[in-house]
């Protein structure tokens, strides 16, 4: 509703008397309920005259419609159009993509000024929306006008102006065929999913569960804000988690390149590890007996990794674990990423008040304790393994640009999708040939071996290496268990990496496996799906 239209300068009452009966008129034929009241109406004309007073929004087409086929032509009475966000595959990928919220004028100006009048904006709140807002939204434009002492414009009278700038289009590393499997994978359980490309760190699926739908996140956020499963939580790069035994294989890495054992380094099993009064059982309560590193690994024994822990010396594990990434952020293209925990006697001094102890070691050696990380630690774990040390930054954005054709972006001097192949690489490792042949070997017999942890993981025609794990929490007579699996594929030249995990479950080997197993088909059928495309386009 324009102001100026509504009244004439001096005027106080008779505005906002005229303007209610103008809404009163409106409200029956567009039959709409009235969103805005008497006090809504003198608080604009006091406070933001020069601007139309919105008396209503989000109203619909039938209303429109109805407004239309009216014929009433009530001074000062106008429809306008305001931008919207519109996600079209609804909840895909929602914790990626994010939500968007009401603009500070601030956060879109040209300049960083403040605007003494502004219309809404929109702004990113969450996810991608939130960390490529600038380059989304573009900026706004400005106009100056004169204002009289009564707060009304001079018709016509504009001393300056400034044209907006459009935004651009952003471009994910995801798969959406792969990033819907991965949620379709989880649908009904609370946890997350990660899918890099070992080769350059891209990531091609990021799933946490429940989700919701960005589409209705204002009229419902009432709701998500209490759901007790907490929807809203991006759980694969700010859940923490224990990762149970699928931290075993930093352990043996972190001990085979110190020197401090080989692959032939044996251990005994009896069904527990004793260390003074302090008994750490193994899952197989008859015992593993004398066991070797790769065969520890397929068989996930907590004995031996106690052992192998007190002998590599927990400041080597600290600094090959830090070295992979953990315990601080990765660096992905998203907010709220927790760099989770590797304790150390600092932390443990501050924090509890006590010096480290080898129980400590035993604990973080088998992936328990205070040791905490995300999925999307464990995935850039996985990735290093998979492509024998290379430690690359987690990648979704892979170009923000105005259209998708190369020669426009060459013109533009943006990025080229075809050089995102090469990946930010954060460390270089390059782990021995001899201790990748123990480790990795150990994963492919947890997928493949006749009594392997993983081997529900197993997919016909596919080499896979893996590792499962189970991590217990809350209290001990609720024997709740986080369920754990990493994985890459093909053990030949591997072209994905990836983690689970599953809240409140049963154990790795028997709520993940079968999930992995699921991904990793669809990996494999997108990618005949690309290549017989492929094979076509070439004729």
């Amino acid at each position: 509703i324009s102001i100026e239209e509504m009244g004439r300068a001096g005027e106080w009452k008779a505005p906002a008397d005229r303007i209610e009966e103008a809404i009163d008129k409106l409200s029956v034929i567009l039959g709409v309920e009235q969103q805005i009241t008497r006090r809504d109406i003198e608080m604009h004309l006091g406070r933001r005259r020069p601007l139309p007073l919105l008396a209503w929004k989000d109203i619909g087409q039938e209303a429109i419609a109805r407004w239309e086929e009216s014929g009433e032509n009530i001074r000062g009475v106008d429809v306008h159009v305001y931008s919207v966000r519109l996600y079209p595959q609804g909840n895909l990928a929602a914790h990626v993509i994010g939500y968007v919220g009401s603009a500070d004028p601030k956060s879109f100006s040209n300049d960083g000024k403040d605007f003494h009048y502004h219309l809404p904006e929109m702004t990113g709140a969450r996810g991608i929306e939130k960390i490529m807002n600038g380059p989304l939204t573009g900026c706004a434009g400005e106009e100056h006008v004169r204002i009289t002492v009564e707060g009304y414009r001079y018709p016509y009278d504009r001393c300056g102006e400034q044209t907006p700038s459009a935004g651009m289009d952003v471009v994910l590393a995801l798969d959406s065929r792969l990033q819907k499997t991965a949620e379709d994978v989880m649908e009904g359980t609370t946890g997350a999913v990660v899918i890099l490309d070992p080769r350059n760190g891209d990531v091609l699926a990021l799933a946490s569960s429940p989700t919701f739908d960005p589409n209705t996140v204002r009229e419902n956020w009432q709701v998500l804000i209490s759901d007790e499963k907490k929807p809203l939580i991006n759980r694969a790069v700010s859940g923490l988690y224990p990762p149970g035994s699928t931290f075993k294989p930093m352990v043996a890495i972190a001990a085979l390149e110190s020197g401090r054992a080989e692959g032939n380094t044996s251990f005994n099993c009896p069904g527990y590890f004793e260390l003074g009064k302090t008994r750490f059982h193994c899952w197989n309560h008859l015992g593993h007996g004398w066991i070797n590193m790769r065969k520890a690994i397929e068989q996930s024994c907590n004995s031996y990794f106690c052992q192998l822990g007190l002998k590599c010396g927990y400041e080597r594990i600290y600094h090959m674990a830090e070295a992979v990434g953990f315990g601080q952020k990765t660096g992905i293209d998203l907010d709220y990423e927790m760099k989770g925990l590797i304790p150390d006697n600092a932390w443990k001094i501050r924090y509890q008040n006590d010096q480290w102890r080898s129980g400590d070691t035993c604990n973080v050696s088998i992936g328990q304790g205070a040791l905490l990380v995300t999925p999307l630690h464990m995935a850039v774990f996985t990735a290093a393994i998979a492509n024998k040390g290379f430690v690359y930054r987690p990648r979704l954005v892979l170009a923000d640009r105005y259209y998708d054709e190369v020669e426009d972006i060459k013109a533009r001097g943006l990025p080229d999708p075809m050089a995102a192949a090469k990946g930010d690489l954060v460390n270089d490792l390059r782990w021995s040939t001899e201790t990748m042949h123990i480790v990795r070997g150990g994963m492919y017999d947890v997928v493949h071996a006749k009594r392997g942890t993983g081997r529900r993981a197993k997919v016909e025609g596919v080499e896979i290496g893996g590792k499962t794990g189970t991590a217990e929490y809350g209290p001990r007579d609720q024997k709740k268990k986080y369920a754990w699996m990493i994985a890459f594929a093909p053990y030949v030249e591997p072209r994905y990496a990836m983690a689970i995990v599953i809240e409140d479950a049963t154990a790795g080997g028997v709520d993940v496996a079968p999930k992995i197993a699921e991904l990793i088909k669809s990996a494999m059928k997108i990618e005949g799906l690309d290549k017989a495309k492929t094979v076509v386009a070439s004729n």
